[in-house]
């Protein structure tokens, strides 16, 4: 839960440092290729966050080689269960005496799932920051299918969130 944090604190502390050495450019707003159930932001209809809702989030540029799939439920306009899909849990060893990083790894690290309000709110923020941000919406309801968030200067910079079986 804490590392999430940290890594939103980190993209935005990033966003703003580099919006104080930015040459004045509007933000870009970029969208990638639209998958027939997605739409871009201009005709997609305003979506309302529900109450209660569940979704399957990966995170990960690369649909190839995700960094991670969790399954969620949000009751009462909070994550109530989150739940890692496709991955083994893992624990470390009760030897350790330090805390020395993600006992998955770096490319199996958890984090604490947002809602799709905080994860547009993200998308939001970081654009009034100055960052590369792309997100697509479902043509029939509107909630976020995909987010991408660049503060980089580097395509292979972004963070990406891809939205799958929403169900109200």
């Amino acid at each position: 839960m804490v590392r999430l944090e940290r890594a939103l604190c980190a993209v935005v502390l990033v966003a703003l440092v580099g919006g104080c050495t930015s040459d004045d450019k509007e933000p870009t707003f970029s969208e990638p290729a639209q998958s027939s159930s997605a739409a871009p932001v201009g005709s997609a209809p305003a979506w309302t966050e529900p109450a209660a809702y569940s979704y399957v989030l990966t995170r990960g540029c690369d649909p190839n080689a995700p960094l991670g799939t969790y399954r969620a439920t949000v009751s009462g306009g909070a994550v109530s269960t989150a739940e890692r899909v496709g991955a083994p849990a893992a624990s470390p060893s009760a030897s350790a005496e330090v805390d020395l990083g993600p006992v998955t790894g770096q490319e199996g690290e958890e984090i604490e799932v947002p809602t799709l309000g905080q994860l547009t709110e993200m998308a939001r923020t970081a654009t009034e920051d100055g960052a590369e941000v792309a997100t697509e919406y479902d043509a029939t309801d509107g909630h976020p299918v995909k987010v991408s968030i660049n503060v980089t200067d580097t395509p292979d910079g972004a963070e990406c969130w891809t939205v799958s079986d929403y169900q109200v």
